[in-house]
This record gives structure tokens, sequence and C-alpha cells, in this order.
């Protein structure tokens, strides 16, 4: 199964994290990271640039408003992901427990969908199949 675990992190949380050495979020980061990895449990995982680089697009208005960032009021900012194929959803939980982050912070875990999921007749689903083996056979 594969999971998603986001980072989400509220405007004190970041403010908060200046205070610790870059060096050290770094060294935490990577031998969490690392432990993943040797775990064979991790696929993919980013770092997300701050919402000064971002804009939202908002479907409220007809054509859809594009708004730079950054945003007015956040509640809690997406910092990073990582995608972890794992065998139970608390399996997903332990490792999400396990992420280097302090107080104001979260890891927001969401199960991925897969093809298997819907339905095996549906058109767009054999060329999403498709699609995913082509694009796996590009990068063998």
């Amino acid at each position: 199964m594969k999971y998603m675990l986001i980072m989400r992190s509220t405007d004190e949380a970041i403010e908060a994290s200046k205070n610790i050495p870059f060096e050290q979020v770094i060294e935490a980061m990577g031998k969490y990271n690392e432990d993943l990895i040797k775990a064979g449990v991790l696929l993919a995982g980013e770092g997300l640039a701050g919402p000064e680089e971002g804009f939202v697009v908002d479907f409220t208005a007809d054509p859809p408003l594009v708004t730079d960032g950054p945003y007015g009021e956040t509640t809690e900012l997406f910092g990073g992901f990582w995608i972890l194929e794992v065998a139970s959803k608390e399996e997903a939980a332990e490792w999400a427990k396990r992420v280097p982050l302090g107080p104001g912070s979260k890891i927001e875990v969401r199960r991925v969908h897969g093809n298997e999921d819907f339905p095996q007749d549906n058109e767009w689903i054999q060329k999403e199949i498709q699609w995913r083996d082509e694009a796996e056979a590009r990068n063998s």
C-alpha cells in the first residue's frame, strides 16, 4: 500500500524552526530519509519552496483565478512530502511519528489510490495503466 506523508506547519512553527541551526535540520531529515531508504519503503520525497514562490489557482471564478504567493491568512502550510510503500496503515503511522518535527507541525497521512481501486473496465483506467507501463519501460 502506498501512503503520502504530508508535512504541514503553522506560521509559529516555521518561525520557531528559524531558531534551529539549518545544518541540524538537514541532518535530522537526512537521517530520517536514510532510515526510510534502508527499510526499503521510500518511493519519493521532496521539500517544497516557500509560499512566496508559489501561487494558488482558485476555481471559484470562471475562468479560474491565479494568485501569487505569499498568500493571505494561513493556518497551515505544506512544507514537503514523502510517498511510502508499506504493508499497512499502522506501519505508515509509525513512520509518520518518526518525522523529526517540532510543536506546531503535523504530518497528514493519506493512502494513495492505485489503479486497482477503480473499475478495471473503464476506458480511462485502461489508458492510465498503459501510460504508466510505457513510462516505466522508458525509465528502465
